[in-house]
């Protein structure tokens, strides 16, 4: 089933009240766990997705939810959300305004529309397939960067790299004009409104990246695995965001080894 203004609307009323559970936390002392992964967890990462899913248990019981604090819930549906209440969570109890909630809609596994809000400086891009994206109710694009010489890069921080992928990214750091750390979600939003020029992350979830799919490609840019092939729920995490398409081919080949 296509998109409806519904789920556009419910979408926004999912970060709402995530934003509504979240601001209260920041910057304020919260206790901090360590997960099994070694990723920190806040009780505002717990009840930010708490609320998204009582929201949809109410609007869309039907379809199925993963998340990345809770247990998932009919996870073979066609129609499935996919929640990460806190991307940036060392951001966020760092008090660093550069986390966010990212929200996704799949249809039969494809990215149909996505949300990335930041509910703190107001930031919020809106994505739906085969629509522009939107910054705060307002179409935005990416801007033009045909070359990697020319490119200024993000990605959250050289320690989320596996010891190989990492001597890849140099590559990519090598030949790039600029490499900024930090920024999480954020920075696919400001590929998205043109700011960066690309994104290279490796060892993302789905609830990493989900959502970034329709907010990118409906600004202008692409999002890929590292091989430059679309992302689906198999990926691998390694991922490339670029607001200028032809900049996926000259990244895939420095991760490779193979560039100029």
């Amino acid at each position: 089933m296509p998109v409806s203004q519904q789920d556009i609307a419910l979408i926004q009323h999912l970060a709402d009240a995530a934003g509504a559970v979240i601001r209260p936390h920041f910057r304020r002392q919260i206790a901090v766990e360590t997960k099994s992964d070694a990723s920190p967890v806040t009780q505002a990462d717990e009840a930010a997705e708490t609320a998204i899913r009582q929201l949809l248990a109410e609007h869309r019981p039907n379809d199925g939810v993963i998340g990345e604090e809770h247990a998932s819930t009919n996870a073979s549906a066609a129609r499935l959300w996919v929640i990460d209440p806190i991307d940036g969570t060392r951001a966020f109890i760092s008090g660093r305004p550069l986390f966010g909630t990212l929200i996704a809609l799949l249809e039969d596994g494809v990215p149909v529309l996505g949300i990335i809000d930041q509910c703190i400086i107001g930031d919020r891009w809106l994505g739906v397939a085969g629509e522009p994206t939107l910054f705060n109710g307002e179409p935005t694009r990416t801007r033009a960067c045909a070359s990697l010489a020319e490119a200024r890069i993000g990605t959250t921080s050289p320690h989320a790299f596996e010891l190989a992928d990492l001597t890849a990214f140099a590559r990519v750091q090598q030949v790039a004009l600029d490499v900024l750390y930090g920024g999480d979600c954020h920075n696919y939003g400001l590929v998205a409104s043109g700011h960066l020029d690309a994104v290279v992350e490796a060892s993302l979830k789905l609830h990493d990246w989900a959502a970034l799919v329709p907010i990118i490609e409906g600004a202008g840019g692409a999002i890929t695995d590292w091989e430059g092939h679309p992302l689906t729920q198999t990926s691998n995490g390694q991922v490339i965001a670029t607001g200028d398409k032809t900049l996926v081919a000259q990244i895939a080949a420095q991760l490779k080894g193979s560039g100029a």
